[in-house]
C-alpha cells in the first residue's frame, strides 16, 4: 500500500489551520500544523514531511525567514508559500530563495492540490536525476539466454515480480546477480520509479550506515547538511543490496528492523520515515554458511530469503555462448569465427558472463576488424585439450568421425590435436593479416622465424 505523504501546513490564524488542515486530508494527504515559523521547525524536527505550505506574513519568524531555515536544514524539502493578491513581488522574492511555488489567497482547494502535487513531482526528478547523475547505469535489463537453468530463472521472475515479497539472488561472482534483480524490477509494478543498487562489500563499513539510511546535517563532524539515503531515494521502487554478507552486524540489524517495521531514522535525528520499498538482496556466498561463520544474522537471512532466484554459472548453460557473444560484440561492431565459439564453448569460465565479456573486449580490440579467430583469444582458453577437441569435433579443422579402433587413438591424440590447431590458428592469423607474415608472427606471439619454420612444416607456403 503506498505511504501517505505527510504536508505542513504553518499559518498563524487558527482558522486557516483548521481550513487547511481539513483540506489535505479530504486530498489524501496526511495533515500537520503549525501556528509559526519557530512551531514549524519544531515539527520538522521531529517528523518526516513532504512538503510544506507556509503562510508568508507571521509573528515572530516570518515566511521567508522559515524558508530560509528550512533551506539550511531541509535542503530538498519543497515549500510552497501562501501569499495576498498584493504582494506578489514578495512570492517572487521567495521563489528566488528556493521556494517550489507560490498560491494567492483566497484559493481553490483544487489550486492547492495542484500546487502540492507539482512540488512533489518536481522534487523526486531532482532526486531521481541527481542520483542517475551520479551513478551511471546500464540500462540493458534483460537477461539473455534460452539455455534450461535461464528459462526456468525467467520464469521465477515473471512469477515473483508482481509481488512485495524480499529476494534473496545467490550465484557465483560474474553470473550477473545485479541484471537479475534489474529484471525483476524492469517487469514489476515499481518499474517506473528508481532501482537503486549499492554493493555492500564496496563501501567502507563507516561510510555505510550513512549511504544506506541518510543523516541529519551535524549528525557527525563534516555531515554540513542533510543527506537523503538509498533507503528513501528508493521509495516506491527497489533497493538492491549486493553482497550483503558483506555488511557489518551491526547493520544487519538496522536493516532487519526496516524490513519488519518499513521506517527508516536518519544518523542524528528521530524522525521515522515510512518508505515503500521492494528488498532485494544478493551474495556469491553460500547464505547458509554464512550464517554459521557470523557472516550473516540468521534472522535477517531468513527474512530476506522470502523467494530465492539462483543466478547460474555459465559452465552451466554453455549453449548461452553463442548467444552472449554476439550480444558483447555488437557494441564495437566485431564479429566471431566458428573456431573461435568452439573454443569460447569449451572452456569452464570460473569468472562467468563477466570474464566472457572481458575477454572478447580483448579479442575484438586484436583482431582490429577482423572476425576473432583462436588467435586472438588468451592462450589458457585456446590451449587446453578441450578447447582443441570442441574445434575438431566440431569439424572447424578438418577433424573426421573415427572409424575404428586407430582412427580413434588419432583424434584423441592430444599431439594430433594440438598440431590441428596450431595449424588453423596460423591460417586464421595469415588471413587475419592479409598475408603479413610479421605481423601474424606479432599476433601469434612467437618469432617470425619460428612462423618459417611451421608454414614448412605444415606445407602452408
Amino acid at each position: 500500500m503506498e505511504t501517505l505523504k505527510t504536508i505542513l501546513a504553518v499559518d498563524d490564524e487558527p482558522h486557516m489551520r483548521r481550513l487547511l488542515e481539513i483540506s489535505l486530508r479530504q486530498a489524501g494527504y496526511k495533515a500537520l500544523v503549525a501556528a509559526d515559523g519557530k512551531q514549524a521547525l519544531s515539527t520538522l524536527a521531529e517528523h518526516s514531511v513532504d512538503c510544506v505550505v507556509s503562510d508568508l506574513h507571521m509573528p515572530g519568524m516570518n515566511g521567508l525567514e522559515l524558508l530560509a531555515q528550512i533551506r539550511q536544514q531541509f535542503e530538498q524539502l519543497p515549500v510552497i508559500m501562501v501569499t495576498a493578491q498584493g504582494e506578489i513581488k514578495t512570492a517572487v522574492e521567495a521563489m528566488k530563495l528556493g521556494a517550489s511555488d507560490y498560491i494567492l489567497r483566497p484559493f481553490e482547494l483544487e489550486t492547492l492540490e495542484i500546487a502540492i502535487a507539482k512540488a512533489l513531482s518536481n522534487n523526486r526528478i531532482a532526486l531521481e536525476n541527481r542520483y542517475l547523475k551520479a551513478d551511471q547505469q546500464p540500462t540493458e535489463s534483460g537477461l539473455i539466454g534460452q539455455s534450461k537453468p535461464m528459462l526456468a530463472l525467467k520464469q521465477y521472475i515473471q512469477q515473483v515480480a508482481p509481488e512485495k515479497a524480499t529476494v534473496l539472488i545467490t550465484g557465483e561472482t560474474g553470473t550477473g546477480k545485479e541484471l537479475i534483480a534489474k529484471a525483476l524490477h524492469a517487469v514489476s509494478p515499481r518499474k517506473d520509479a528508481l532501482f537503486v543498487a549499492v554493493n555492500c562489500a564496496a563501501i567502507p563499513a563507516d561510510i555505510l550506515e550513512s549511504e544506506l539510511f541518510g543523516h541529519e546535517k551535524g549528525a557527525f563532524t563534516g555531515a554540513v547538511k542533510e543527506r537523503i539515503g538509498k533507503f528513501e531515494l528508493a521509495d516506491g521502487g527497489t533497493l538492491f543490496l549486493d553482497e550483503i554478507t558483506e555488511m557489518p552486524i551491526h547493520l544487519q540489524a538496522k536493516l532487519l528492523r526496516v524490513l519488519q517495521e518499513g521506517v527508516v531514522e536518519k544518523l542524528g535525528g528521530n524522525r521515522q520515515l515510512s518508505l515503500d520499498i521492494r528488498v532485494v538482496a544478493a551474495t556469491n556466498r553460500d547464505p547458509l554458511q554464512a550464517v554459521k561463520e557470523g557472516k550473516l544474522r540468521e534472522d535477517l537471512y531468513y527474512r530476506l530469503n522470502v523467494f530465492q532466484l539462483i543466478s547460474p554459472a555459465l559452465r552451466d548453460r554453455e549453449e548461452d555462448i553463442a548467444l552472449l557473444a554476439p550480444h558483447f560484440l555488437a557494441k564495437r561492431g566485431a564479429t566471431l569465427s566458428h573456431a573461435a565459439l568452439a573454443c569460447l564453448q569449451a572452456y569452464r569460465w570460473p569468472g562467468n558472463v563477466r570474464e566472457l565479456e572481458n575477454v572478447l573486449e580483448r579479442a575484438a580490440i586484436l583482431s582490429g576488424g577482423n572476425p576473432i579467430t583462436p588467435a586472438h583469444l588468451p592462450a589458457d582458453i585456446v590451449g587446453q585439450s578441450g578447447g582443441a577437441m570442441a574445434v575438431l569435433n566440431a569439424g572447424l579443422l578438418g577433424g573426421v568421425t573415427p572409424q575404428g579402433e586407430g582412427s580413434l587413438a588419432h583424434t584423441y591424440s592430444i599431439p594430433h590435436a594440438t598440431g590441428q590447431l596450431e595449424r588453423h590458428l596460423i591460417e586464421e592469423a595469415l588471413q587475419a593479416c592479409k598475408g603479413n607474415k610479421a605481423k601474424a608472427a606479432k599476433l601469434l606471439e612467437i618469432s617470425e622465424r619460428s612462423l618459417w619454420y611451421k608454414l614448412e612444416q605444415y606445407q602452408l607456403k
